[in-house]
């Protein structure tokens, strides 16, 4: 999350509503009086033409929150209660991990550049002149017009413009994401295209619409606690940068929502940082240039998708939800397990993961907390398990460099960080491949700060880093004063 706007706050606003209703049993009665309450008759629309295309949008909204896409709709009067009572009856959680609600989805630039009053119709006409595809042309009062059926977006008429009158007018989710996995439908809707997309969720905060969301395991998560299923919750490291109150407390509020049992995720991270060194000194004593780590869904997505050549360089460890989930299914082999986080790529390597049934991200977890009316602060706190505080570092960037670094391997390790994957390092990637890098070992994170700046964090990611510092910080002093 990057930092608070209107459409987070939208997107906040259903979920913790959408939490009040599992908590009443009221949601098969009551969730298609949302779009009316949100948007009453008496209250006028501020953004769109009217309430009624307000109504609209919250059902389109909430059907991601119930595990829909948009494009499941094959009857436009089919009610929210009807979708809730179809995800109810579901067996399987859904596969699918992103959807564009494109009722939401209108307002964007159709073509990238368009002229601004500072034209002056000037007689060279350069932008004219050099246009490719004839895309420019005069109105009666000398201004230049852009046809953005025509436009092609290849920034010639801005380069050649002596006003400097063209400018660059960015279309938010195309421009964020790293792999072109975004773009517009013959109507002007985005479309992802899930044979590129890498799932960094960078999309999702770009949008200015907030038409971009996840497909939500909720209803399939509190299903199983009312059929009184075991379900054991497990935390991302991140969880200690995501609430004010410490760990342990939060820990005792996920007890509170129904979970049976939480078991962090630096416990896998223990194990995956045992095998990554392990494996790191393997291939480096047997001539291989470099490794890079493997613990980020989203980068191992990209590799699969669009950077095949560094393949062979990626490590065969897994991550630490991997080993958390057997360690789960070992302690609890009846159990449903959940992993909580901030990432939606994790929804992805869930699905591919036989030992993870349900995934629920730190938003949805603080929205809930708030939907059922737990106050994490009056919680009490339940003791934290004695584990390396290196693990607890994968939380960030650079923390699965420090863990390995920390096992001793006795041999010189020159770490590189790729703090963030964009459009520059996935061409970077490919020059890495060639063996053209200053280093031996590279720690990838999709999002920069590493998974405490995750899409689906409960605070910014300048908030969480602070907050993990601290903690870290008070169980360092803890050891200190019990030892």
């Amino acid at each position: 999350m990057a930092y608070v706007k209107n459409t987070m706050i939208i997107r906040r606003d259903l979920l913790t509503r959408f939490a009040q209703l599992v908590k009443e049993k009221h949601l098969f009665d009551d969730i298609d009086r949302l779009p009316t309450e949100i948007s009453p008759r008496d209250k006028r629309a501020k953004r769109r033409c009217c309430i009624y295309k307000e109504r609209a949008i919250t059902k389109y909204k909430m059907m991601p929150i119930l595990g829909f896409t948009v494009d499941e709709e094959e009857d436009e009067t089919t009610p929210l209660s009807t979708y809730a009572l179809e995800a109810h009856l579901r067996k399987e959680p859904p596969k699918k991990i992103l959807t564009v609600v494109d009722e939401a989805c209108t307002s964007c630039v159709k073509a990238n550049y368009t002229v601004t009053n500072l034209c002056k119709g000037c007689v060279a006409s350069p932008c004219e002149m050099n246009c490719p595809k004839n895309a420019i042309t005069f109105d009666h009062s000398g201004k230049a017009h852009i046809d953005p059926k025509k436009c092609v977006n290849c920034g010639i008429c801005k380069n050649v413009c002596p006003y400097h009158s063209i400018v660059y007018v960015p279309v938010p989710c195309e421009e964020v994401c790293p792999v072109g996995a975004i773009k517009k439908d013959e109507n002007g809707i985005e479309r992802i295209d899930d044979d590129k997309c890498i799932y960094c969720g960078k999309c999702m905060n770009a949008c200015p619409f907030g038409s971009i969301y996840e497909i939500s395991h909720l209803i399939d998560i509190f299903k199983s606690i009312e059929k009184g299923k075991q379900l054991i919750a497990m935390p991302a490291p991140s969880i200690m940068g995501q609430f004010s109150e410490p760990t342990g407390k939060v820990i005792s509020a996920i007890k509170k929502l129904g979970f049976h049992d939480v078991i962090e995720v630096t416990e896998g991270a223990l194990i995956t940082t045992k095998n990554e060194a392990k494996e790191l000194k393997e291939k480096l004593e047997e001539g291989q240039p470099f490794m890079t780590t493997s613990c980020c869904p989203a980068y191992v997505q990209a590799v699969k998708k669009h950077i095949p050549s560094i393949a062979p360089f990626v490590s065969h460890t897994k991550s630490p939800m991997y080993y958390t989930a057997e360690i789960a299914k070992k302690q609890y082999p009846e159990a449903k397990v959940v992993f909580i986080g901030p990432c939606v790529a994790k929804r992805k390597e869930a699905i591919d993961d036989p030992n993870v049934d349900y995934v629920m991200t730190f938003e949805e977890l603080d929205c809930f907390f708030n939907g059922y009316g737990i106050n994490v602060s009056d919680c009490e706190e339940t003791p934290l398990k004695e584990i390396s505080n290196w693990s607890r570092g994968y939380a960030q960037s650079g923390g699965v460099t420090a863990a390995v670094a920390a096992e001793g391997l006795e041999m010189d390790i020159k770490a590189i960080q790729i703090n963030g994957i964009n459009k520059k390092n996935i061409k970077l990637f490919n020059v890495y491949a060639k063996g053209k890098l200053p280093g031996n070992f590279i720690e990838v994170m999709a999002c920069e700060g590493g998974c405490i700046a995750g899409p689906a964090s409960s605070v910014s990611s300048d908030e969480g880093k602070k907050l993990l510092k601290k903690e870290i910080n008070e169980l360092n002093e803890e050891k200190v004063t019990n030892s």
